[in-house]
């Protein structure tokens, strides 16, 4: 290696600063040190872009080792494009979560519509079938003059591009807080199906195979996205729109039919999209995995914009776009195949030996670099972090009790978390393919969708409490997790593993480093004692602007498998008569809650502890009576506690509940408090007592709490809401704000 004193600093063109709008100053030392040079602007570019929170994870890789990775029923774990996971008779789910967040809060619409074809790209590119679509949206203050237009731009985009490719959203989540105002969220999750000897992944496995790209011409939309996405906002951050991808569904539809077909050919080796960095990233990751080197002509790049520079097409993060190894000679086919669908085929390298990643322009050569430090070898930090400071518990009997419980149980109920987001899913075509059992308008803890031709289906969920993970990353992480298991367990599923998306702020802060690491390693110990993998995911850091951080929030997107889908459960078939059942045990935890925030204008005290052990005793046993036959409704509680799930049952069912309680507890802790590893269940007299005497052989805790009946919720006796209120409540809220009506959105 030449030494460094006998080359320039800089190579013709780059100064200090250019270099610094791409790497840190150190980083650029690691560069001259691994070249012996320094690097060229296209070089430079694509240290930029590899070396990227979004794309090396260098400051998350070391904690993210922490994750069970492992179970009997895992395929692929975490490397692939997605998790793959056994679900029995030959067939494998395929399933991943990813964020889109900077770029929707600059350009809403095209932010979450190519959130939506991105994720759809990491499952159909290993063989999968999408069959269904989740959302996780997070939305700052009601109140804040961008929250309407982020919604109706979101919602649009996640509509407008799942709808038009066919594939169901079935359902998610959506929350508003003050703490994403100038960073929201969009988390998108995508779910496949295919046959487990007919998966593919990335890594090139062998020298002098064609590379070939397909899909839609490369232009000058999106580059410097990962970089973007890697960034913090400031002041101009609406001068960042030109670094949004534009999405086409149309095109993304053809380029599903057009893998799936040429993978039904004996052609392919290795097959990768152009996700966040584009071509770099895909090449880069396909050759390197395989421990290869690439070599690419981008004159045979198709390109859909005049006089583009090597750096912009290597940068360009043009959506529905794929690159394809082929075996020697079968190119033929592929061509045959995606002409057929009008896309763009081309032959535009070659895989080799060397292990670098080789590019020509015009006939010249504007990179050549070893892919070790682009890719495996690139930074990863131990940044430093401390741990969240300890809150006190809140003691409920310090609380002054609501004079009408039923009044309170009414404005919960009511607001921006709880409240029915009709309004967005709405606009969703959840039963596109006709298996969709269950989805966003269908009472149950988890979507369903059957797998098509058989008897079984998969059980999808999202779930993250934030508020939980400020007042303790690590209780906040295990519950996150937890949340995810009772959801799936509350529908009969078998839970089988999970996916993730760890959205954050600045690494760099100690504290918010110090957030990170609670809320994995509590994740880790949820995902290790209820045997719930992780086997996919995506880290978002510096998620914040001005120096304002997000609420820390861990997304967990959980999978569960339901063997017969005649054992299901939701929580709409509660009936007149039926004996409603708490499983597990109530403390009436009220540190931060919803009854604290929404009631007494309080943020502060410990969240609710949970119970590893209890969770997976009592969750087993929910499972066992569903199979048994002898639950009628099933309701996990979260937020709200037990009195806001016993209000969405009866508002489901279209029929009331009685609740009834002497206990130590103050009677509106028992209510409202969130304790965790507890379900609501409704069942017929006979099967109840059944199911007590079940409970008492296995050491469940579980009472009697009320009965099904009449038209109210009521509460020993008294504090009655009519369920046509509860129900004005729960819908007119996010209508309203959407109208902008000025009780839901007026500034304060």
């Amino acid at each position: 290696m030449t030494e460094l004193a006998e080359n320039p600093r800089y190579a013709e063109g780059i100064d200090e600063q250019i270099v610094l709008e791409h790497v840190t100053a150190d980083e650029y030392e690691i560069i001259l040190k691994e070249l012996g040079r320094a690097p060229n602007l296209v070089e430079l570019g694509i240290f930029s872009v590899m070396w990227s929170e979004h794309c090396s994870y260098k400051s998350s890789r070391i904690h993210l080792a922490k994750f069970p990775t492992k179970g009997e029923r895992v395929i692929h774990g975490p490397g692939e494009n997605a998790g793959v996971v056994d679900i029995g008779d030959g067939q494998a789910a395929i399933f991943k979560m990813e964020s889109h967040n900077h770029p929707s809060f600059i350009e809403p619409y095209q932010g979450a519509a190519t959130g939506v074809g991105g994720i759809l790209r990491d499952v159909f590119t290993m063989g999968a079938r999408p069959v269904a679509l989740m959302n996780a949206l997070r939305f700052g203050d009601p109140k804040h003059p961008k929250t309407r237009q982020l919604v109706s731009g979101v919602a649009a985009g996640i509509g407008g591009y799942g709808n038009c490719v066919g594939v169901p959203t079935v359902g998610g989540e959506t929350n508003f807080d003050k703490g994403y105002n100038g960073n929201i969220l969009v988390n998108a999750m995508a779910v496949g199906l295919a046959d487990t000897d007919k998966i593919f992944t990335a890594a090139a496995r062998e020298p002098d195979f064609p590379v070939l790209y397909v899909g839609a011409k490369t232009g000058r939309d999106g580059i410097h996205g990962a970089t973007m996405a890697s960034a913090e906002f400031g002041e101009g951050s609406e001068e960042k729109r030109p670094t949004v991808q534009v999405g086409d569904p149309f095109t993304e539809k053809k380029l599903i039919e057009a893998c799936l077909e040429l993978m039904a050919e004996d052609a392919i080796s290795s097959i990768q999209d152009m996700g966040a960095a584009g071509l770099t990233s895909s090449s880069v990751e396909m050759a390197s995995s395989g421990g290869l080197g690439i070599e690419l002509d981008l004159d045979h790049v198709p390109q859909r914009e005049e006089a583009m520079s090597a750096y912009e097409m290597m940068l360009s993060e043009s959506q529905e776009r794929m690159l394809i190894i082929v075996k020697p000679g079968r190119e033929h086919v592929a061509e045959r195949i995606f002409r057929k669908w009008d896309l763009d085929v081309a032959v535009i390298g070659k895989t080799a030996e060397h292990g670098r990643l080789v590019l020509r322009h015009k006939g010249e050569v504007v990179c050549d670099l070893p892919l070790d430090p682009i890719g495996e070898n690139a930074p990863k930090y131990d940044r430093p972090h401390f741990p969240a400071e300890a809150r006190a518990r809140i003691n409920p009997a310090q609380l002054r009790a609501p004079e009408h419980l039923g009044e309170t149980l009414a404005q919960l109920i009511g607001t921006p978390d709880m409240a029915s987001k009709r309004w967005i899913w709405s606009q969703y075509d959840r039963h596109v393919m006709a298996d969709t059992a269950a989805s966003s308008e269908d009472p149950a803890d988890a979507a369903i969708v059957r797998v098509h031709g058989t008897n079984k289906a998969l059980a999808i969920t999202t779930d993250c409490t934030p508020r939980y993970c400020a007042a303790d990353p690590f209780e906040g992480g295990k519950q996150a997790v937890a949340e995810a298991w009772r959801n799936l367990t509350a529908v009969g599923a078998d839970p089988i593993a999970i996916t993730d998306c760890l959205n954050f702020g600045n690494p760099e802060r100690p504290e918010i480093m110090g957030q990170f690491v609670g809320c994995v390693e509590g994740m880790a110990k949820a995902c290790e004692a209820l045997s719930f993998p992780v086997v996919s995911g995506n880290v978002s850091l510096y998620n914040e602007t001005d120096g304002r951080a997000i609420p820390p929030t861990p997304g967990v997107g959980g999978l569960g498998l339901i063997p017969d889908m005649a054992k299901r459960a939701g929580y709409g078939c509660m009936s007149e008569g039926d004996v409603l059942l708490l499983v597990g045990e109530t403390a009436g935890a009220l540190g931060a809650s919803l009854y604290l925030r929404e009631v007494e204008g309080r943020e502060d005290g410990a969240p609710p502890k949970v119970e590893l052990a209890a969770e997976k005793r009592n969750g087993d046993f929910v499972r066992a009576q569903i199979r048994e036959g002898r639950t009628a409704a099933v309701h996990d509680l979260s937020d709200g506690g037990l009195a806001c799930a016993a209000a969405e049952m009866a508002m489901a069912s279209g029929c009331g509940t009685k609740l009834a309680y002497t206990g130590p507890v103050p009677l509106f802790a028992w209510l409202f408090g969130e304790d965790q590893a507890r379900y609501l269940i409704a069942a017929r007299p006979d099967a109840a007592e059944a199911m007590l005497a079940a409970a008492k052989a296995d050491g469940v805790p579980v009472e009697v709490v009320g009965l099904a009946g009449g038209r109210f919720v009521s509460i020993n006796g008294g504090h009655a809401v009519d369920i046509i209120r509860l129900k004005q409540a729960h819908e007119n809220w996010m209508p309203t704000l959407m109208a902008g009506e000025p009780e839901a959105n007026a500034a304060e």
